[in-house]
Formats: C-alpha cells, sequence, structure tokens
C-alpha cells in the first residue's frame, strides 16, 4: 500500500487564524454588527417619530418629499432626503458621543476605586506570644 500524500498546512494560515481571533479583531466585528443593528434602530426613530412630529409642528411638511426641479427637464435634487440623512447621522453621532462618554464616566469610576487596602500589620504582643509559642513546641 502506497502511503498517500499529504499537503503541508501554509503557515499563513496559521497567523490568519492567531490574527483573526484576536481580541481586537473579534471586538471590531462585535462593534461593526451592533452599529449596524443601532444604525437601524435610529433611522427607526428618525423616520417613525421625530419627523412625524417635525412634519405636525411644520404644517405637515415631510422633508423626505421636498425636491428643487431643475427646469422642466423633469430632473430634480432631492435635498429633502438630504436633510433627512444629516438628522440621522446627528442622532446617531450624538448617541455615541453620550453612549461613550457614559463609557468613559464609569471606566474613571473604576479606576478611582482604591485598591484593596493590605492587611493591618500583626500587633507586637501577637507576635512575641506566637515565637514564644513556637520555642515551647521545640523543647
Amino acid at each position: 500500500m502506497k502511503n498517500k500524500p499529504t499537503l503541508a498546512k501554509p503557515k499563513w494560515i496559521d497567523e490568519f487564524k492567531a490574527f483573526a481571533l484576536k481580541g481586537n479583531v473579534v471586538d471590531l466585528a462585535v462593534a461593526v454588527v451592533i452599529g449596524g443593528a443601532f444604525g437601524k434602530i435610529v433611522t427607526s426613530l428618525v423616520n417613525d417619530i421625530i419627523m412625524p412630529c417635525v412634519g405636525y409642528l411644520t404644517g405637515g411638511i415631510n422633508l423626505t418629499q421636498e425636491k428643487l426641479a431643475l427646469g422642466g427637464t423633469g430632473v430634480s435634487l432631492s435635498y429633502g432626503n438630504f436633510l433627512q440623512s444629516i438628522i440621522d447621522f446627528l442622532i446617531i453621532a450624538l448617541s455615541i458621543f453620550f453612549a461613550i462618554k457614559a463609557l468613559s464616566r464609569f471606566r474613571a469610576q473604576e479606576q478611582e476605586k482604591p485598591a484593596d487596602a493590605p492587611p493591618p500589620a500583626t500587633p507586637e504582643d501577637t507576635v512575641l506570644l506566637r515565637e514564644i509559642r513556637d520555642l515551647l513546641k521545640k523543647d
């Protein structure tokens, strides 16, 4: 029976595995996924809650429908969608700012906590009594 030839595993596979499983890369991947989901939540907040309130306060104006027609060509600039995107961005930026601010405050509080105090020194009389006890045990 002939031995089947084996292929050596390329060195880069182990290097890639070490890179991909590092804490920073995994943390970044989780942050991207959570950020994408958070963006959807904020977009829904803007579209479904904030913009209807803005529309109510401005007499029913829907920013996403606002356009600027360029002559009679049928071409228009949808500046309303652009304004909507700016509002989305500002809300996301503010949310991230407040989240990071809260996280920084939490970390600062954790660092300010005093380290565990060392145990108090044993009183001198206790040390002497222990020495006497140890001497008596030897005899």
